[in-house]
């Protein structure tokens, strides 16, 4: 492997190259647009397009590509060549600051729930001059934001990049009140945990399901799954370290910090976690992880999945995202410091986070919402479908004590001892963990653990941002006009304490009684995507995105739209794999055995012989009933699909059907279905089993 100091951020335009190659006024002026979210000033583009293009080339590139996140969820490019023609016939490689800045896919393409008509094409990128540029596969990559025509935004960076304004206003709102003059910006960070299977390639290849929607819509558990908890920390395969390493130098040559790597809980799940970054390049650099993990694994003869749950019976896979909020003079003002009781600053912030999450908690579980990701949440293994915050005993005991007045103490730290003399005394933190808390603060950072593992973290991370913004407003109207400062602050954390201490849960976000527990406090639990959607477009919610210039009220009922169709549209992909997979593939294997048995029995008995048959016959008659009845649920599956397709009211309630009587047909369906799989033969199965894919990495 090369030196992992040479080749980190060797493919990416980066602050060092600018500094390097720029001409020091455009540096300065770049640098201004990149630190202080200050207005481009366009005569710098052609200098920056130049140089761009020059280093660019160095590296191998031939093209360029304005590269963005339209609400596909995956990311989108168009590859332009540098060249352009001379009169001699030859050409020459150009890049011009126009280039640069501005791109103009097809608008039309892509997913604007009702914005764009099909006709209407036009549409615009823009450079995000605050994520760098970077050569992939011969191509220069400018990360830029969607629109379309109109103005209306059309991808998912761009209210992200507008959420992290409106969090910047209010934080210096409140730091100014609190004294800080040298802070200019305040910028979130995040750090996103991303968790992945792995299965060997040609078994993929062998499964429609895996391939067309990313998960098993058939198939038993094996005997052995992750009950004996010995996959997790495990030993890491050769295959896998191998897959590993390669696409940690992946990563690394884009500036990707790829930090931590362990086997997951699950046998073949995997997960990468990465140093943290600013949201916008954090975001940006997860699309490149889950695509780079997903190409390095065919190098490998793997296959990468992302689905949030490719196997029924063991774990699912999330993505962690871990956020905080910095200042440009290194403050992270989520850091309680040894003495957070008197950490006013810590305590504002704090408790503005644990107001918005408690106010905004239905946009909270919808930013995670999908209909792959309803698999996962409450079920055992993830956090449940109800948002609350873990805070720990030091931070709850300050925040009791604040809900009285005052904090005057805090639970102090412990030595642990392991009782063994050769090894050392270990400070023991102030609390444990809760992997069972969808919201947990992590000693700096908030833990935000219901995202599913195939999202963008761009959705979860602009509703964050935006909630709370709206609360340090709120805090920043009444402190800014206080008379008493000290006693207005004491006020105002003692209030937020007394309205919104619901949401604190330490406790087991797994059992039952939390669920009884949630309702008795007016929590949400809102079990599928279908039941969530709706709350974005409630008048509460849309106000806080238009107050905030994050959303308008029409890129609101846009999302609304797309929310829905994609939901519909999984489901239905879903569906008809089930079908085609269960009438061409299961349904002629059983055939087949049932067949190979009846022959068998009548075989024996032509002989004449008093031969015992029984076993023969008792397998035939544990098959046929399930065969049968698995025929009848894959043409009540047909039917109920096919009404549901034919549903012309809403949006919602096209959904509704789906999520009402699509989802529970296939079920019924895949109940049958594994009955089959426990019953025919292995060398009859149509396609491998989950012993086959979970075993053989």
């Amino acid at each position: 492997m090369a030196n992992v100091t040479e080749i980190f951020g060797s493919s990416v335009f980066n602050d060092t190259v600018m500094h390097e190659r720029l001409p020091k006024a455009t540096y300065k002026s770049l640098k201004k647009t990149i630190d202080l979210g200050l207005t481009l000033d366009e005569s710098v583009a052609d200098v920056v397009a130049s140089v761009m293009k020059d280093w660019a080339i160095e590296k191998g590139a031939t093209h360029f590509t304005h590269w963005f996140h339209p609400m596909t969820g995956i990311t989108a490019e168009k590859h332009d060549a540098f060249i352009s023609p001379t009169a001699d016939g030859k050409v020459i490689l150009e890049f011009s600051g126009k280039e640069l800045i501005k791109g103009e896919p097809d608008a039309s393409s892509f997913p604007s729930g009702g914005l764009r008509a099909t006709y209407e094409a036009r549409g615009y990128t823009a450079w995000d001059c605050t994520s760098p540029a970077f050569v992939k596969d011969g191509t220069l990559y400018i990360p830029t934001a969607f629109c379309s025509y109109t103005g209306e935004i059309l991808d998912k960076k761009t209210p992200l990049l507008r959420s992290m304004e409106a969090l910047n206003k209010q934080a210096l709102r409140i730091l100014k009140v609190l004294g800080n003059t040298s802070a200019t910006r305040v910028t979130t960070t995040v750090g996103p945990e991303q968790e992945y299977f792995l299965v060997d390639r040609e078994l993929f290849k062998q499964r429609k399901d895996l391939i067309f929607t990313g998960r098993t819509l058939f198939g038993v558990k094996p005997p052995k799954g992750q009950e004996l908890e010995d996959h997790y920390f495990g030993n890491i395969k050769e295959r896998v370290s191998a897959y590993m390493k390669d696409l940690d130098t992946e990563l690394w040559k884009l500036g990707i910090s790829a930090k931590t790597e362990h086997n997951e809980v699950a046998p073949a799940q995997h997960e990468l976690a990465p140093i943290f970054n600013t949201s916008n390049v954090a975001t940006d650099h997860n699309q490149l992880t889950m695509e780079l993990m997903q190409k390095v694994a065919l190098r490998h003869g793997l296959a990468c999945l992302l689905h949030e749950k490719p196997f029924a019976g063991v774990n699912g896979s999330g993505k962690h995202n871990n956020w905080s909020m910095s200042t440009n003079d290194g403050q992270n003002l989520l850091e309680p410091g040894s003495t957070p009781h008197d950490n006013v600053q810590f305590l504002i912030f704090l408790t503005a986070v644990v107001r918005a999450v408690d106010e905004y908690q239905d946009l909270l579980r919808l930013s995670v919402a999908t209909a792959g990701n309803d698999h996962r949440l409450g079920a055992n293994e993830a956090p449940p479908a109800i948002v609350s915050i873990f805070l720990g005993d030091q931070l709850t005991d300050i925040i009791n004590q604040l809900e009285n007045g005052k904090a005057k103490g805090k639970i102090y730290n412990n030595i642990l001892e392991t009782g063994v003399a050769s090894l050392p005394k270990l400070p023991k933190d102030t609390t444990d963990r809760n992997r069972t808390s969808p919201f947990a603060f992590t000693g700096n950072k908030f833990e935000f653990r219901m995202l599913g593992s195939s999202a963008s973290i761009a959705g979860a991370n602009f509703v964050l941002n935006t909630i709370v913004a709206e609360i340090l407003q709120k805090f920043a109207d009444q402190l800014e006009t206080a008379d008493d400062l000290n006693a207005a602050i004491a006020t105002l954390l003692s209030e937020t304490v007394k309205n919104h201490k619901r949401i604190i849960f330490n406790g087991n976000g797994y059992s039952e009684e939390w669920v009884v527990e949630a309702e008795s406090r007016g929590l949400l639990n809102m079990k599928s995507t279908v039941e969530c959607i709706p709350t974005f477009i409630n008048d509460k919610n849309v106000a806080v995105f238009v107050r905030h210039g994050v959303l308008s009220k029409s890129e609101i009922e846009s999302r609304y739209e797309i929310l829905l169709e994609n939901y519909v549209k999984t489901i239905n992909i879903e569906a008809l794999t089930m079908i085609n997979m269960a009438k061409t593939e299961i349904l002629p294997a059983a055939f087949r055995f049932s067949k190979e048995l009846s022959d068998t029995i009548n075989s024996v008995k032509a002989t004449g012989m008093s031969v015992e048959v029984s076993a023969q016959s008792s397998v035939l008659k544990e098959l046929s009933p399930v065969l049968s009845s698995f025929a009848s649920n894959l043409t009540a599956l047909k039917k109920t699909l096919e009404k549901a397709n034919a549903e012309t009211g809403s949006a919602l309630k096209q959904a509704e059907a789906f999520s009402k009587t699509v989802i529970p047909a296939m079920e019924s369906l895949r109940t049958d279905a594994d009955k089959l799989e426990a019953i025919l033969p292995r060398d009859m199965y149509p396609f491998p089993t989950y012993a086959d894919l979970l075993f053989n990495v």
